[in-house]
């Protein structure tokens, strides 16, 4: 009986403390801002939710014009260029007109031929000046079709194994960082890079705006495989180191509090983070501003404060309800100020309150458990029975 009422005292200290030391976790990872703070950062956030997760490939690559797409202006009467109308960077539709040539025909004056654009493009090069002679031999400039192009990845030999045809590509270049492409894996280049052990993987991508311009630097995020219901993250949400990754997740009653919390990662690919255990769907994380958010830890706004607005009541300084134990032992806490210090520090710790609790206890269960060994000893012994004394 007496070891039963030992375990279940030390459960309950045990109990007791570790609630004092989530109500001090709660403080330390809560960061909560005013509204001014909230703006400064550009706090963002998203849900959680459990979506189709894409494991991927990293590559480097460029951006080639489509050959099919490309093409010459020039004559088939030799002349002079009398009127030169674009220049390169300029864009053309099908039939404009582009130059002017001076036929060296005879005549008074003599016949001057229009030259027209073969296709709507972009002028990429311009290879006369006004006044050059001009024979059929010679392109007097290049009009290229950016509306899709060729993004030319080096993969790998043994990973474009796993590739086929329409496998799908991220595509981002540096010239354009706030944008993204999607391509469409059509075949391999005819070859192999023997010194570097890759292969040009060729996909095809829409270039809305004509954004893409040949010779661009790319980089290729390749989808290789896909898994469903996977709760994941976007990158931006996730900080820390790899042994000790967390996100900020928005306070689901607080305005304004995002709380620190510990997750375990999965797979990592360019665009989302898998989240094996620490958060639930529908759970919000803060995307834009989280890094920040680890150095706003001092605001002008506290949890207690917080709390206080928003459930129209007192609370502790942890965060926690404070109930009329509480509240007697802050305020004896108050009109204790002109005791020593360090009785103040024991009277107010949560912890030394439990221990002493413990200590009080296990002092009467030692006090009652030696009064009973004295009872005992005090009692008259047993008479021999007869045949004992024989």
């Amino acid at each position: 009986m007496i070891r039963s009422l030992y375990r279940l005292i030390l459960c309950l200290a045990v109990s007791g403390m570790a609630h004092a030391e989530g109500d001090s976790k709660r403080v330390a990872n809560t960061v909560v801002l005013d509204e001014t703070g909230v703006k400064n950062l550009r706090i963002e956030t998203v849900e959680v939710e459990e979506t189709d997760f894409e494991a991927t490939i990293f590559s480097l690559g460029r951006i080639e014009a489509i050959p099919s797409k490309v093409a010459a202006v020039s004559t088939r009467i030799s002349g002079r260029i009398v009127e030169l109308k674009v220049a390169p960077g300029d864009t053309v539709k099908k039939d404009d007109e582009v130059a002017k040539i001076e036929s060296r025909m005879p005549g008074d004056p003599p016949p001057v031929i229009p030259l027209k654009a073969p296709l709507a493009g972009l002028v990429t090069r311009v290879d006369a000046r006004l006044g050059d002679p001009l024979d059929p031999e010679k392109a007097l400039l290049e009009i290229t079709d950016l509306s899709e192009v060729y993004a030319v990845a080096r993969v790998p030999e043994h990973q474009a194994g796993r590739m086929k045809p329409g496998t799908e590509a991220h595509i981002k270049v540096a010239a354009l960082p706030n944008e993204k492409f999607k391509g469409e894996l059509l075949r391999f280049g005819t070859s192999a890079d023997k010194e570097s052990g890759t292969i040009d993987a060729i996909f095809r991508l829409t270039n809305p705006g004509g954004l893409l311009r040949a010779g661009m630097r790319a980089e290729f995020s390749i989808v290789m495989s896909k898994r469903s219901d996977v709760v994941s993250v976007p990158r931006a949400a996730l900080q820390g180191e790899s042994s000790n990754r967390f996100v900020y997740v928005k306070d689901f009653d607080l305005p304004n509090a995002f709380i620190k919390t510990q997750v375990q990662v999965g797979e990592i690919n360019d665009r989302f983070v898998e989240i094996t255990n620490g958060l639930l769907p529908a759970d919000e994380v803060v995307t834009r501003g989280a890094y920040s958010l680890s150095f706003a830890g001092a605001s002008s706004v506290s949890l207690k404060e917080a709390l206080d607005a928003a459930h129209g009541h007192e609370h502790a300084e942890d965060g926690s309800e404070l109930t009329p134990e509480k509240k007697a032992a802050m305020e004896g806490k108050k009109g204790g100020a002109a005791h020593d210090h360090e009785h103040e520090e024991e009277g107010s710790s949560p912890m030394w309150m439990y221990a002493s609790i413990v200590l009080f206890v296990l002092l009467l269960i030692s006090l009652f458990s030696k009064k009973r060994e004295l009872a005992d000893e005090d009692a008259p012994a047993a008479k021999p029975t007869e045949k004992e004394a024989q």
